[in-house]
């Protein structure tokens, strides 16, 4: 008598792989300290520097530390996004891909691991700053609902650029390259509102300034801490973050299967 056939193999759905491999990438993380507290003591130093070397000589209408915790804030989830290229890259050069591949686990899933553990990094990051900040000063007149409507932009914003960074990460072919999206992403919040008020600016640069995505995300938060109207900030920056979040993920999925095709 023949034994019954061996019923069909089910495929894990792929949010729950994308939750064990959340996992994973934090056990990762845990095991790059100087990394993971590079980047969330790094915007800190920052606005320290910012503070008390710089403030003083800086007119922005308010209490420099309550303009710049908005821009630092950014700072800190570009910094800690970074490093979401550099694992996503040590992944594809590693050897683990093909592993995964033959577990029938799905490109997004692996991505979105890397993206749910760079979030979860950057919350941490941010409660750091906010509480470092209040340490200095920081007196925001936010009440509960402005205080969601930051936290909401915040992880759109960081979600985002975690997505982006996983995209770069693909795209190098070294984790030494991907290292290089810090820089990129050091940089942008300059060139903004975020430190400086954009008309004492160079009018050249007034232009790029007031039409990158990281200022109308500023803009929108400096608003809402402060209990003032942000103007068209707010949906400026709900677009950008929007737009380059669904183009990371329609990329990421491209740049994945070209990679391990």
């Amino acid at each position: 008598m023949t034994p019954p056939p061996a019923p069909p193999e089910t495929r894990s759905p792929p949010v729950s792989d994308a939750i064990v491999l959340t996992g994973r990438a934090i056990r990762l993380s845990r095991r790059n300290l100087d990394a993971v507290l590079t980047a969330m003591l790094l915007p800190v130093m920052l606005m320290l520097v910012f503070v008390y070397f710089f403030g003083g000589a800086i007119d922005t209408g308010t209490e420099y530390v309550t303009y710049v915790v908005p821009g630092v804030m950014l700072l800190c989830a570009g910094f800690g996004s970074a490093n979401t290229a550099v694992t996503v890259t040590h992944d594809m050069t590693g050897g683990i891909i093909d592993r995964f591949r033959s577990l029938d686990v799905g490109g997004t899933a692996i991505v979105a691991g890397h993206v749910a553990a760079s979030v979860l990094r950057n919350a941490v990051a941010t409660a750091i700053v906010f509480g470092v900040a209040f340490l200095i000063g920081f007196r925001p007149a936010a009440g509960p609902p402005e205080w969601l409507a930051v936290a909401g932009i915040l992880l759109l914003f960081i979600l985002a650029i975690s997505w982006l960074s996983a995209c770069f990460g693909l795209i190098a072919r070294s984790p030494e390259a991907a290292g290089g999206f810090t820089f990129l992403m050091m940089f942008l919040p300059y060139p903004s509102s975020a430190f400086v008020p954009i008309d004492t600016m160079p009018g050249w640069l007034h232009g790029f300034a007031q039409h990158q995505p990281v200022t109308p995300v500023i803009e929108t938060l400096r608003g809402l801490l402060l209990d003032r109207p942000a103007g068209d900030s707010a949906w400026q920056a709900l677009v950008w973050c929007g737009a380059i979040l669904a183009v990371a993920v329609a990329l990421s999925g491209v740049l994945f299967r070209r990679r391990t095709a």
